[in-house]
């Protein structure tokens, strides 16, 4: 009966001879999560002033529908009443996208800020791996070179 080969020796050798850096590993890690904890940050702010100004325009909003329906004394009081309600909710309704433009330009701003800042570190750290790389490699070229002109 044929014997099974044990291969778990073979893959630590083969995987031995492409050594990783852990650090650089680590350090991605790190700059991932410092950009995801930034990120919803910003996401969660936006988020709360969005949903504070959808409750002041809610209040608003019904406030007006409260006045509006108040018992008027002569009929013309009614469409008076409603004539203002809409004006008011008009009003009301101008002021709030505005608001709730500024916040999304805020998100945006933000958003565009981050993702520039995690760029400038990643290709930070590709000009280093990259540098060293270019080193190693022109020493084992001129190490190469010198044992082939022995």
């Amino acid at each position: 009966m044929a014997k099974a080969q044990d291969f778990s020796a073979i893959m630590k050798d083969f995987m031995g001879s492409f050594p990783v850096d852990n650090s650089a590993m680590e350090k991605a890690f790190k700059a991932q999560a410092s950009f995801g904890e930034d990120f919803a940050g910003a996401v969660i702010e936006a988020s709360g002033k969005a949903a504070d100004l959808a409750s002041k325009w809610s209040k608003g909003t019904i406030a007006e529908l409260y006045e509006l329906t108040k018992a008027k004394k002569e009929p013309a009081a009614y469409v008076e009443a409603m004539s203002e309600c809409m004006a008011s909710c008009s009003a009301l309704s101008s002021e709030h996208l505005a608001a709730f433009a500024e916040i999304s330009k805020k998100m945006q701003v933000d958003t565009v800020e981050l993702t520039i800042a995690a760029l400038k570190d990643v290709t930070d750290e590709a000009n280093k791996v990259f540098s060293a790389a270019a080193t190693e490699m022109s020493a084992a070229a001129k190490k190469s070179h010198a044992m082939a002109a022995k």
